[in-house]
């Protein structure tokens, strides 16, 4: 079906009070990110409803894109018609003989915000009803949970015909929570806390940390990749390679092999905290799931945690690894993620990582570290890149390439 417009209903965001109309307006922002591809698309944002006009749009293409924007609750699309009753009659009878196979239920749903128009909702009902009727006499009518609801609003400007509820992605609009920066391996895990805090409002940068030549460029990739996956969900995300070759070396030289995990998560998260700071960032996030490895013991929280003040949010802490993929599967991450290209945690794993490892222990080796000046060397060599979900396609066909 050729539709006109796509009428949009906003969810949570009916609680927000105040703030409701900062909401709306991140949400019309974050929709008109996601499809920058139409720009013949008009959006029109309002207190209760967002409309986009399609203007000639491809409605499916346009439908697949609005299911991933956090903060739909869901969308109807609709067909645009002149504002006269044999019209209406005319496109209530067309879109029946579309969607009518000969065993459903049905019921008409009018509404008029056009209180001048010739006909009241229920006369509408009535006559719009008659008309299904005319056409299949056998079709029966049901007034709750009908297998088609074909609703229709009269409006100052036309009439819209709708038969369709199609569920969004829900929560909030990504960027009314502020900003946070994800701490990407190649895994499954951080992806799906990407995710999760995007869906309650988070914009987010993906800090990806790599050592080559230990790492190679298809695990960088793979983490570009991963980040395109998430980039549907708002449009695009900034990814930042930070090069740690340096850090891990000094580290494997003059720490002890049980610490040196202990200290090389210490040296991400205070490298993380800095982007944070010079990128206005107000949390770090990662995919620590509690127990899951030697690094995400509480102890190990404990002693990792303990260089930022800065609130380390972590969405996927209390869910079995089972759960997180079939979250990961879900958004489309689990087959990249399990690609065996290794990231920096992984190619400096040492054998017996120390799962309860000591403060004073690690204060006695980053001693013998230029912390500092790593740091500023790192930071001095940040590299910034714009991913987006066209990036995906592209890359993929580079990535099984190398394969």
């Amino acid at each position: 079906m050729n539709y006109s417009e796509i009428m949009v209903r906003y969810g949570e965001l009916s609680t927000k009070g105040k703030n409701r109309k900062g909401f709306i307006m991140q949400l019309a922002q974050n929709v008109r990110s996601t499809l920058q591809e139409f720009p013949m698309i008009k959006i029109k944002a309002d207190r209760d409803r967002m409309h986009l006009l399609l203007n000639g749009a491809d409605s499916q293409a346009v439908i697949e894109k609005l299911q991933k924007v956090f903060g739909i609750q869901n969308f109807s699309p609709s067909i645009r018609v002149p504002k006269e009753i044999p019209a209406l009659i005319d496109a209530v009878q067309m879109m029946m003989k579309e969607i009518y196979t000969g065993v459903e239920s049905f019921k008409i749903t009018a509404k008029r915000s056009d209180h001048d128009f010739v006909q009241t909702s229920e006369e509408l009902n009535l006559t719009l009803g008659n008309a299904v009727i005319d056409l299949f006499p056998d079709i029966k009518v049901q007034m709750k949970r009908p297998d088609i609801n074909l609703r229709v609003e009269i409006r100052l400007d036309a009439a819209y015909l709708s038969y369709e509820t199609i569920q969004g992605a829900g929560g909030l609009p990504v960027g009314t929570s502020g900003r946070g920066m994800l701490m990407l391996s190649g895994g499954i895990d951080s992806p799906v806390a990407g995710y999760f805090a995007m869906k309650r409002g988070v914009e987010i940068e993906a800090v990806h940390f790599a050592s080559p030549p230990y790492t190679s460029e298809q695990a960088l990739q793979k983490a570009k990749d991963l980040t395109a996956k998430l980039a549907p969900y708002v449009g695009s995300i900034q990814f930042i390679e930070v090069p740690f070759t340096e850090v891990q070396e000094e580290i494997k030289k003059v720490v002890p092999q049980g610490y040196w995990m202990t200290i090389t998560r210490r040296m991400m998260l205070r490298l993380t905290d800095a982007i944070c700071q010079l990128r206005n960032g107000l949390i770090i996030l990662n995919g620590e799931s509690l127990g899951q490895v030697a690094s995400q013991t509480l102890q190990s929280m404990v002693a990792i945690n303990e260089v930022t003040n800065r609130p380390v949010v972590r969405p996927v802490a209390t869910m079995d690894k089972l759960e997180i993929i079939e979250v990961a599967q879900q958004i489309d991450t689990f087959e990249l993620a399990i690609q065996p290209f290794e990231d920096c945690c992984t190619i400096f794993a040492p054998p017996q990582p120390k799962t309860r490892p000591k403060l004073e222990k690690v204060y006695l080796y980053e001693e013998r570290l230029d912390i500092e000046g790593m740091m500023q060397r790192a930071l001095a060599n940040l590299k910034i890149s714009t991913i987006t979900a066209s990036s995906l396609s592209q890359n993929t066909e580079e990535f099984e390439d190398l394969l």
